[in-house]
């Protein structure tokens, strides 16, 4: 049975297309893979970005799968396995990763106060649930074992290294190090170089003859063990006045670069010093960056108790012609016999097992070299003199067999493949550290873990103010928030009141029909609109009336959109949902829910049968933008369901395919998408209690009562408006290619309890133009 009423629509006829192969209707997911390693491999992309279709049936990512994403974000595929859950193309373009953890919410509070997300909701395009927490969600990610002992780390270190049992033994006490140091571990400020040794080993100093027009740091603040280290690196070229400055690389104690900037020399340039710089005139000829301007930015970047750590670090300082009076100097740090220096390539091998200024690389890399010399300070430290003394340097130095790659050190993948590695030994693995903002109150085995800088706050507030700062000066950082969680009696409550209101969303009354009406008829007219759950008649009223509940909402809004108004055999109808407090705001909510990111750019149809996916593929040319295919089963059967979600690039795409597939050619219905994947998962679970029949009034218990009218400031449903606008402004001063993770880790107690939700994306990430296809 059709509607009277004409409806107005495009209809563009379909072209004779060429045939693809059968093999792509077979193992999608393996095809889908294959192609995203074809598409992983392809140089000309540029921007680190995520997949638009996560792996998992359900949705539901466990933390152990969430730890693997880290891992991988950290080290890269060449040390560790792809995570099994999703994608992320070009990792080595990331530049951090932010993980923001909103402690005492769950997926509940994200769609109790949807409204209020704004800035969650549209800005990250991927969503999916995650289990409850156990009683340490955050070890549980970073993948800290419970029965990890603090030596643990420090023995996954040491297994990095050369073995100490060399065939050529020295004493210990006889070593150099031991010698100047001792065999205990020494703080910061012993491995500092005293006035004496800078003017010995020619570093600038205020007051010499040599370096009347050098610009002084005016770092003069109190130095003590806890100060905080950057790592310096310079390269400079040849110039008629002798060697100057090209490129300066500066890098905080977390591992992150804070400044790398390419130098214009004053002077003629006689000779590039390629071969180690790695600069040519072509780099340096757009280059408009004085001697003068780096001066003067880093003066701005240092704290007063900065200590700058280098190699040969007095020729970096002349060549930005700078004092500064508190540095460690590692080719000083690393003593050796009769004043000679071991070169930085062979401390990277030796002590941190890493390779670097490779032979096929034309030069050096500037901040690897920085990095490198900070690591190499932190290594000291952590492990003392007696521990560099019994790797018995200077007989690896003069034995360059142990240097070849098959005798050197364990490298980084060998360790990494331990199933039990965290994100923490990945970092030090890079010579990085973990960022970790909370508030005082809250207790985490990560805060105890030494590869972590824990800042602790008093307030919300002030871990919001501290994130500004110190983000930026760290690759991987975890800011948690913690609000006070609603009470297991209000939130099972609200839980089944939540539900109960995408019941009602998806419920629509329909009529009045003529008694003599083909009731028939006009049921599968409705059933055309989407799975139905339920259909019954309603013989209350004056006139018969239909109600219909759809197991999808976009069922439910299309059904209002096609027949509301009108004529069924000379009878208008009315189509509308029950009028509850609930679906008070269904209009809103709707017009919100198509502007969610996840939904931007996908369309729902209903109508397809068992060869939609083969002709869709044979037509997929006409598709432009196509990226997924969601093809729902029968939990109970198997079988495809008759309805189907179709995700392209943009809006636009998406529009254009609606117009083709409504058209006279596929007669399919259908419209923008309303509800995102993870949300079918969890609206399928309802227990059938939890549903009430349309249009009985719900009160709100009289505690949620009082609380919102006190509107504390840590109530969830304005701590949802605040501090999602709050987090959306530090999102927006994050760097580009930073992976962004919001995790409402879920609530759990001796109760019961609720799944939480992840929201992920890359800011200004590149989105995919390849099809998948996901069952």
């Amino acid at each position: 049975m059709e509607p009277q009423r004409e409806r107005a629509g495009r209809h563009l006829k379909k072209g004779r297309k060429r045939r693809r192969g059968p093999n792509m209707l077979v193992g999608a997911a393996e095809a889908m893979r294959a192609r995203w390693e074809l598409e992983e491999s392809q140089p000309e992309a540029k921007k680190a970005r995520l997949s638009t279709i996560l792996f998992a049936e359900n949705c539901e990512v466990t933390h152990e799968q969430l730890c693997e994403l880290l891992k991988y974000a950290v080290l890269g595929n060449s040390n560790v396995s792809k995570p099994s859950w999703c994608q992320l193309f070009h990792q080595n373009q990331l530049n951090n990763v932010v993980v923001f953890v909103l402690q005492g919410m769950s997926q509940l509070h994200f769609y109790r106060f949807y409204m209020e997300f704004g800035f969650l909701r549209k800005a990250f395009t991927h969503k999916f649930r995650l289990p409850p927490p156990s009683s340490n969600f955050l070890a549980d990610i970073i993948g800290l074992q419970k029965k990890q002992t603090t030596g643990d780390l420090s023995k996954m270190v040491e297994g990095s290294l050369p073995s100490s049992s060399s065939k050529v033994s020295i004493s210990l006490q006889n070593d150099p190090i031991i010698q100047k140091y001792g065999s205990k571990k020494v703080g910061l400020t012993r491995c500092l170089l005293t006035k004496e040794e800078m003017k010995t080993f020619h570093f600038p100093l205020q007051g010499f003859p040599d370096c009347e027009n050098f610009v002084p740091t005016k770092c003069h603040g109190s130095i003590t063990d806890n100060s905080p280290l950057f790592g310096l690196n310079c390269e400079m070229c040849l110039t008629s006045k002798g060697r100057e400055l090209t490129r300066i690389s500066l890098v905080a104690e977390g591992g992150c670069c804070v400044m790398d900037e390419l130098v214009k020399p004053d002077n003629k340039v006689l000779d590039y010093l390629t071969s180690f710089s790695g600069i040519t005139k072509k780099i340096l000829n757009p280059v408009t960056t004085k001697l003068k301007d780096v001066q003067r930015q880093l003066k701005a970047l240092l704290p007063p108790d900065a200590v700058l750590v280098g190699h040969s670090l007095g020729l970096d300082l002349r060549a930005l012609k700078m004092i500064h009076p508190y540095v460690i100097d590692t080719s000083l740090l690393y003593v050796r016999e009769q004043g000679r220096r071991f070169k930085l390539k062979f401390l990277a091998k030796a002590i941190l097992g890493k390779d670097i200024q490779c032979p096929d690389r034309l030069g050096h890399d500037a901040t690897e070299d920085a990095r490198t010399t900070l690591e190499l300070a932190r290594y000291f430290l952590k492990y003392g003199p007696k521990k560099i003394a019994e790797l018995n340097l200077e007989a690896l130095a003069s034995h360059q067999e142990l240097l070849a790659a098959g005798q050197g050190p364990r490298n980084t993948a060998e360790v990494v493949q331990q199933s039990n590695t965290s994100v923490l030994e990945c970092l030090d693995l890079m010579g990085q550290k973990l960022l970790f903002l909370t508030r005082e109150a809250e207790t985490s085995e990560l805060s105890s873990s030494r590869n972590c800088q824990t800042i602790k706050c008093l307030t919300n507030k002030e871990v919001l103010e501290q994130a500004r700062v110190e983000i930026p000066l760290f690759p991987f950082s975890i800011v948690q928030f913690s609000f006070e969680p609603f009470s297991y009696k209000l939130t099972e409550e609200m839980n089944k009141r939540m539900r109960s209101k995408w019941t009602e969303m998806s419920t629509v009354y329909a009529g009045p029909f003529s008694k003599n009406c083909n009731l028939r008829a006009v049921k599968r007219l409705f059933k055309s609109f989407g799975p139905v759950r339920s259909m019954s008649l309603v013989l209350e009223t004056h006139q018969p009336h239909l109600c219909i509940q759809y197991e999808v909402l976009e069922a439910a809004q299309l059904a209002i959109e096609s027949l509301d108004g009108i004529l069924v055999e000379s009878t208008c109808i009315k189509v509308q949902r029950p009028v509850t407090e609930l679906t008070l705001d269904s209009s809103t909510l709707v017009k919100e829910l198509e502007q969610d990111s996840e939904n931007r750019g996908t369309i729902y149809l209903s109508g397809v049968n068992q060869t939609f996916k083969e002709h869709l593929l044979q037509q997929s040319n006409i598709f432009l933008g196509l990226e997924a295919v969601i093809l729902p089963k029968d939990l109970k059967s198997g079988k495809q369901k008759k309805y189907c979600f179709l995700k392209f690039k943009t809006f636009g795409s998406a529009q254009r395919a609606l117009n083709i597939l409504k058209g006279k050619d596929w007669k399919l219905k259908g419209r923008h998408a309303l509800t995102p994947r993870h949300l079918h998962a969890w609206l399928r679970g309802i227990p059938p209690e939890s549903r009430r029949t349309p249009g009985v009034r719900v009160i709100p218990p009289p505690s949620e009562q009082q609380a919102l009218q006190v509107l504390k400031v840590d109530h969830p449903k304005i701590a949802a408006w605040r501090w999602g606008r709050k987090i959306g402004k530090l999102y927006h001063s994050l760097s580009p290619g930073t992976l962004c993770l919001i995790l409402l880790p879920g609530t759990k107690s001796t109760h019961g309890s609720f799944s939480g939700l992840g929201l992920m994306g890359i800011k200004d990430e590149e989105e995919s133009t390849t099809p998948k296809i996901c069952s």
